[in-house]
């Protein structure tokens, strides 16, 4: 397309921390301007996030409701093309189901939606209208790990064996929800959230495992955990994998690392070698070899991977983060969504994005856990006494 893609945004109002994050990853490239929005429940709020926004006061909207019906009528050339929800998970569903029944794309935070059964309705709707919807899944857009994954591809690695990872952070140690604090206490909500650590952070990690390896989630075996006392969802996770290509592995996803930040990490091994990349350090790659010596990617280098050197921005040296993985993921979407107005069918596999399909696996990762952590069938106690 010779024009900016026109988006409207849900949420992400005033103290909002992911919407900021989306506006800035939006623009990063200059393919996409935000054009209107509904940022906030309360009308009056909304429109001043608007202003603040430097939006025109007509397309500063009451209610997404608002917002999808009045720029339905818009003229081609002036109304929105897609629709981004930054909102917490349980004002993820409506706001998307309306927006494909009024023909607009959609990119969203994870989860997806509450439930499994909700992130079904929207994978329908987006087959029926053959309308795109992508997850920030934020970590698959670093350059780095568009490198492990074809490198996992490309079998120099040989088959995968085994895969752990593990997303520690320790920011809900304590009961921050009581402060006052609007990310802790939408999160720890069950009503709000759907589910903790899990939903939360455990999706982003079974997602890059996933991605990394070239290989879905077959069955878990897990517990999920409330550590903190009185917190009505769980803060920590740990789980048994097992993969379709018979490799096994273990998920960690814990908020309650007291001292950890952000610290995800990933390890992938096959017959030949394996790989490390951890989040806190994105732009080094790890491969550890099984009969030579441990070799180190740095992003940015001509000797990587094609789909690692397309995701890049700045040259070897100059640090890339989570800013610039968040605007791999818009840009990817943007391609496909100004594709698709060409009249081209959209694979999102080869524009590089997480799907409505992932969404749709984060729900049911997150119910097989659960489902897991309740059953009563699958530990076995120690007894040195047994003869």
């Amino acid at each position: 397309m010779t024009r900016k893609l026109r988006m409207g945004m849900v949420g992400g109002g005033h103290g909002a921390f992911i919407g900021s994050i989306h506006r800035k990853a939006a623009a990063m490239d200059g393919g996409i301007e935000l054009v209107c929005g509904a940022f906030s429940s309360n009308s009056g709020r909304s429109r001043a996030m608007g202003k603040q926004l430097g939006l025109d006061a007509s397309r500063s909207y009451g209610s997404y409701r608002d917002m999808i019906q009045e720029e339905k009528t818009l003229p081609p050339d002036q109304k929105m093309d897609f629709v981004s929800i930054v909102t917490p998970n349980h004002v993820h569903f409506s706001p998307a189901k309306l927006a494909l029944e009024n023909g607009f794309h959609v990119i969203m935070d994870k989860p997806m939606t509450l439930n499994l059964a909700e992130a079904k309705k929207l994978q329908q709707l987006s087959l029926k209208t053959k309308l795109i919807v992508a997850l920030t899944h934020t970590y698959t857009g670093y350059p780095m790990v568009k490198e492990a994954r074809s490198l996992v591809a490309s079998g120099k690695l040989g088959p995968i064996r085994k895969v752990f990872v593990e997303y520690a952070q320790g920011w809900l140690s304590n009961r921050l929800e009581d402060t006052g604090h609007k990310q802790a206490g939408w999160r720890t909500d069950p009503k709000m959230s759907g589910a903790g650590a899990i939903g939360d952070i455990g999706t982003h990690a079974a997602n890059l495992a996933e991605y990394i390896s070239g290989s879905r989630i077959h069955s878990v075996c897990a517990q999920l955990n409330s550590i903190v006392k009185g917190r009505k969802v769980d803060d920590d996770a740990a789980m048994l994998l097992e993969f379709k290509n018979k490799a096994t592995g273990v998920l960690v996803a814990t908020q309650v690392a007291a001292g950890e930040e952000n610290n995800l990490t990933i390890r992938v091994y096959g017959e030949k070698g394996g790989l490390e990349w951890r989040q806190e350090e994105p732009n080094s790659l790890e491969i550890k070899w099984l009969n030579k010596a441990k070799e180190i990617y740095r992003a940015g280098r001509g000797y990587l991977s094609r789909e690692a050197i397309n995701n890049s921005r700045t040259p070897s040296g100059h640090p890339e983060g989570f800013l610039e993985a968040f605007a791999n993921i818009y840009s990817n979407f943007a391609s496909a969504v100004g594709n698709h107005k060409k009249g081209k069918l959209i694979d999102s596999e080869v524009y590089d994005f997480p799907s409505v399909e992932d969404g749709v696996r984060g729900m049911a990762f997150i119910e097989a856990a659960a489902q897991s952590s309740k059953s009563g069938q699958k530990w076995t106690k120690i007894d040195v006494k047994k003869q």
